[in-house]
């Protein structure tokens, strides 16, 4: 599985050459690191592994600029949005076991029970 900073890289390379391919402005190291407000060298060394996934504020900002899902690249990092930790206090134990009897269910099930949840069906 790759990690944090390789998924990262492999994206916005991906999306860098769908963007040129196109005829549109690519997504450099340099551009993404502006659009996010980080130091290229510094966005640099997480694509290398060599510093640790930043914040969760520059982390969501990442998947912004290039079209990803925040939960996953946050996922990538070891890290859970503020928004799931406040969720998940309100009642710990629940959430556990919840998760827990959920992990190696078919991704199918899992979607059936949040539509459910979602509508309200539950």
């Amino acid at each position: 599985m790759d990690t944090f900073g390789q998924y990262l890289r492999s994206r916005r390379e991906a999306k860098d050459a769908t963007a040129r391919a196109a005829g549109l402005p690519g997504l450099s190291l340099r551009k993404v690191a502006g659009l996010v407000d980080l130091e290229p060298s510094y966005l640099s060394k997480i694509e290398r592994g060599q510093q640790p996934p930043p914040s969760e504020r520059s982390i969501i900002a990442l998947a912004e600029a290039l079209g990803e899902d925040p939960d996953v690249l946050l996922a990538l990092a070891g890290k859970v949005s503020s928004d799931l930790q406040a969720a998940i206090l309100k009642r710990p134990a629940l959430f556990a076991e919840l998760i827990r009897e959920l992990k190696d269910q078919p991704d199918h099930a899992v979607l059936r029970i949040v539509r459910e949840v979602r509508d309200g069906t539950w």
